[in-house]
Order: structure tokens, then sequence, then C-alpha cells
């Protein structure tokens, strides 16, 4: 059996393919979820706050409910009183759990008041618009460093939350690390202590959240959604509505894209209570509007770094301080938080490491996953931060960063101090490409030549050059897992069922040519179905970079377990070793 982690012996992987659905998606035959026609199918809209903090003192939905078309109306006194995260992530997840499916209390413009199906488009507007709500306006807060003021507005001030370490100062996530500052810097001759921010952003994926629920002729509830997490999905459904696993069956079809936004699960319960309801069909799919004020952003951070270096460029010293806006509720507070300091600081090793991490409440749209998972974010600060430190120093920016960026080899007390929601694992890099990286991408920018040019120039408005160097991780060490089963069919070609989430990135493809290489066949021969919680293996879904490496070896393996039991068939058939 040829070794297929040999690359010279490749005949699949490493050589162009078509990817397999590209004739559905241009001819317009693959199907997404808004793309399924079924049967009895009725609209489903969701009330929103025009509020930035406001408690409901008394909602009247009668006029809704008698708008003609209408089936269901519902508000938070109509659904059980569950709170939960919708971040999705491995249970027990490290986030609050502070969220209700629709909610007794508005903590941004945006938030869920009440869901409402009807027969048409039309008459489900109607009935919004009747929907009369009574609101007690709250005083809000819209800074992160206000936020956490003594005195200021607190956003979660309910009992029946957990996992909320300091509501009374709106921190929903924090951790420090050896913040030891007053002892350091005594061996730097440069200290740059310095402030950054970024600001939201909007996934803006071509396909806005949709989800499809129904009823399967055994009485199951079927969830069709465009999601990246469909075994989440199905967990934190199931319990916010209080229902068995076993009665709940996700499909994940074609996506238009996620970015990190269909990492969170948003319309699932909602849409799945209006089915509870009425015993019908219902589509909830938001708008552009809609996705912009009721989905998730980019979590904005105040960033304090204070670094320390030699003369000679020996970064000594790099404390990092981290204020994370993450809105009105806390999915992915802690996470996103931690990797703004365990993917960033590690990058450059210092004698001496420190972190510094709040989470924080504000009555603003709510932070999520986002791609970069709060390294780009980091990465700004301190690229940033390199270039001002190499100005001070008087070296070329280049070279600082090479002096000092970490190496193959070489591990930092962050990776393990700094996991999410626990303890990390202990890491060492494995094989680093940043020398040829640098050196190609000085060559093909002329960097050394633009730099000269840099001398000549005057005025006011100048053209200048930069340089930046980021690292990412690809998964979370020993917290992701994922899973394939393989079957061969009576021609010889192989059906690859796998849990992992194809988002339009094409892994679909990626894993069918793993397969085949293993097996030893086309990738043609290979038919695959994914993300289906009946039919497919548990996989954690697709984010933090990680399916080609933890859902690809679970493939890779599971081809490999296929072909050795065929060949022992084989040979015992020929009569001929294996």
């Amino acid at each position: 059996m040829k070794n297929v982690s040999d690359k010279r012996e490749f005949t699949v992987v490493n050589h162009r393919v078509e990817k397999i659905d590209a004739l559905g998606l241009a001819c317009g035959t693959a199907q997404f979820t808004d793309d399924v026609d079924v049967k009895g199918l009725l609209t489903g809209r969701i009330l929103f706050s025009p509020h930035a903090h406001a408690r409901i003192k008394k909602i009247d939905t009668s006029a809704a409910k008698k708008v003609p078309g209408v089936l269901a109306v519902l508000t938070h006194l109509d659904l059980p009183r569950v709170r939960h995260t919708t971040a999705g992530q491995g249970y027990p997840e490290p986030s609050p759990y502070d969220t209700l499916v629709l909610s007794e209390k508005a903590r941004y413009v945006g938030d869920r008041i009440a869901a409402v199906a009807a027969e048409t488009p039309e008459a489900a507007e109607e009935a919004l618009s009747k929907i009369r709500v009574d609101y007690e306006m709250l005083p809000a807060v819209f800074d992160t460093m206000e936020a956490m003021k003594d005195g200021a507005p607190i956003i979660h001030d309910e009992d029946d939350s957990k996992n909320i370490p300091d509501a009374q100062h709106n921190i929903c996530a924090k951790f420090d690390f050896e913040v030891k500052e007053s002892e350091w810097f005594s061996e730097a001759d440069v200290v740059v202590d310095q402030w950054y921010k970024t600001q939201w952003a909007q996934h803006c994926a071509l396909e806005p959240h949709v989800t499809i629920t129904y009823f399967d002729g055994d009485g199951r509830l079927v969830i069709r959604t465009s999601t990246q997490v469909p075994f989440h999905c199905r967990r934190i459904t199931a319990r916010v509505l209080q229902l068995p696993v076993k009665k709940i069956r996700v499909i994940k079809p074609r996506i238009g894209g996620g970015f990190g936004s269909k990492q969170e699960v948003l319309l699932e319960p909602v849409c799945a209570a209006l089915t509870l309801a009425t015993r019908r069909p219902v589509k909830i799919e938001f708008n552009r509007k809609e996705t912009f004020i009721s989905s998730r952003t980019r979590h904005p951070l105040v960033i304090r770094l204070k670094t320390g270096a030699k003369k000679d460029g020996t970064i000594t010293d790099a404390h990092m301080e981290v204020y994370c806006d993450n809105g009105a509720y806390g999915a992915h507070s802690l996470t996103v938080m931690m990797c703004s300091g365990s993917h960033t600081i590690p990058m450059y090793q210092a004698k001496n490491n420190s972190f510094l991490g709040r989470s924080v409440y504000t009555n603003l749209p709510v932070g999520g996953a986002y791609r970069g998972f709060g390294a780009t974010q980091g990465f700004f600060a301190w690229e940033s931060q390199m270039d001002i430190m190499a100005e001070k120093l008087k070296m070329d920016p280049i070279e600082f960063r090479k002096k000092n960026y970490i190496r193959s080899g070489e591990g930092s007390p962050v990776f393990k101090a700094m996991g999410e929601g626990r303890e990390g694992v202990e890491q060492k890099i494995g094989s680093c490409g940043m020398d040829e990286c640098i050196e190609k991408g000085m060559a093909a920018f002329r960097w050394n030549e633009k730099k000269e040019k840099l001398k000549s120039q005057g005025g006011v408005k100048r053209r200048g050059i930069g340089c930046a160097c980021l690292m990412q991780g690809s998964g979370i060490p020993e917290v992701d897992m994922a899973a394939a089963s393989i079957k061969m069919n009576e021609d010889g070609s192989f059906n690859l069922l796998m849990g992992a989430t194809d988002l339009g990135t094409g892994s679909d493809t990626v894993l069918a040519q793993i397969a085949a290489e293993a097996l030893g066949v086309k990738v043609t021969d290979i038919i695959t179905l994914s993300s289906d919680t009946d039919l497919t293996p548990f996989d954690v879904g697709a984010y933090a970079s990680s399916t080609t490496f933890i859902s690809g070896n679970a493939v890779k393996k599971a081809a490999l377990h296929a072909r050795e039991q065929i060949v022992k068939v084989a040979a015992k058939i020929l009569d001929e070793k294996p």
C-alpha cells in the first residue's frame, strides 16, 4: 500500500479537480435552504425592539392574532424560560447562559420581542404592526469602558443567568495572566505604551440567515437551516424548547457563506417554536437590514499594549490588556477575548508576558464569531506596536520582527495559560515558514528599493510602505473532534458520510480528494453526504480553520481502514497475501 503521506506519491490530493458541486452552482440547480418547496409553508417574522434598553411592562397580541391568515403569535410568556448561549461551541460552552429565545427585556435595538407565523408575508407583517408593547425605558450604556464603572446601567440584572463573573459591572468574561507590570521593564531600553481601538463589522454573507422547520412523517422536528454547526444547533434547540435530542433532525444544505455568523443558533429555536405552535412548516429568512441589526458582528476591541525592548531589538516585556465590547449578550465573549491574546502574544518571544482581559456588556449589537475570531483585532494592535517599536529603535521593521518571532520547535507559556474556558494546551511550533515567507514577500514587493525611495519624499502627503506578520492555528487543541464513515457500493464507488460543514468553501471536495487518495480511486468515485445529524457522524462544525486538518484526518483514517478491509477480502478471494 502506498504511503499517502508522501507528497510525491499523490495522485488526487495536490492536484486540481473540479469542485464537486460546481455544475449545480453554475446551473442554479444546487439547493440552498430557501430553494426547498415545502407544502403548506408558513411565513415567520420576528418583532425587534426599537429601544436599546427597556423592560416590557405589558405586551398585547390580541389584535395581531385576529389578522386573517395568522396562525400563531408568540412572546416570552409562551415559551419555556431556559437561559442559554447562542454560541455554537462544544458543551459545556464557556459562554454565559444569559439569553432567552424571546425576552421580557430589550437590551439592544434589534432584540427579539415576539414572533408570528402566517399564511403570507403580508399577513405576518400586518400582525407585527398590531402587537402593542408597553415599554419601561431604562438607561443605556454604549461605551465599553464606561459600562464597567460603578453606577453604570446593569444590562443583565436577572437572577437566573449563569456564568456571568461580574454582572454588577457588566463583565461577562474575564481572565488575568501574570499581570506583574510594575516588576517588569527593568531590562528595556525602549518602552512603548499605546492604546488601540477596532470597530464593528458585519459578515455580509451572500445568503442571509434562513431556517425552515417542519415535522416529518414520523412526527420528528426537522430543521433545515443555513448553519455552520448542525450538531450544536440540534443540542441547543432541543434544550431551549425542552425536547429530546432524538426528536430533532438538523439538515445543512448548500450555504452561501458564513464567515462565523452562522456559528450561532439564532433563528432555529424561534422557527421551531412556531412550528410547534402551528403544527405547520415555517420559514424565517432575515433580510439584509435584519441581518445587520439582529444577527452578529465582529467584536470591537479596546487594546492596550506596553512593550519593552533592548537596544539590539530583543523584546523583553509584553503586556496586553483587552476590553472586548460584546454587546447585549455574552455569546463567544470569553473565547474571542482569549484568542485576541493567545493567538498574538506568542508571535513575538518576550521574556515576560502578561494579559488582562475583560469582555463587557453594552446596549449594542451582539458580537459573535467572525473570521479571525479576535486574533484579527489583536494583530492589528500588535503589528502597529511593532512598527512603533522599530521606529524608536531605528531598526528596519522587518528586521525587528525577524529578530523576535517564534520559530520551529519553540513554545510559549501563553499557549498553556490561555485556553478557551479551561487551561490551555502546551504547544510547540512544529513547522514555520516565516523566513521564506518574509524573503519572498520582500522580493515581490521590492521592499528595500521602495524603502530607499521614501527618503527622497517630501511634503505633508507621502506614499508609505508597511508589513504585518501573523500566525493562525487550525482547530482548538484537545477540544475539536470529527468523524467520518465510508461505505462501498456495488460498482466500486464509495459513499463518504461526514459531519463536516461546507459553507461554500469547497470542503466537501477537499475531503472527497482525501478519501479518494487514501482509497486509491478517482475523486469522481466518491459520493459525499455532509451535515445531516440523522445520517452523518458527529462533527463540531466549520470554524477555527479546522475542517481540512480535523475532519480531513477523520476521513483519511476511515478511508485507510476501508481500504485495508477491501484488500483483505480481495486477498482471500484471490488466495493471495494482502
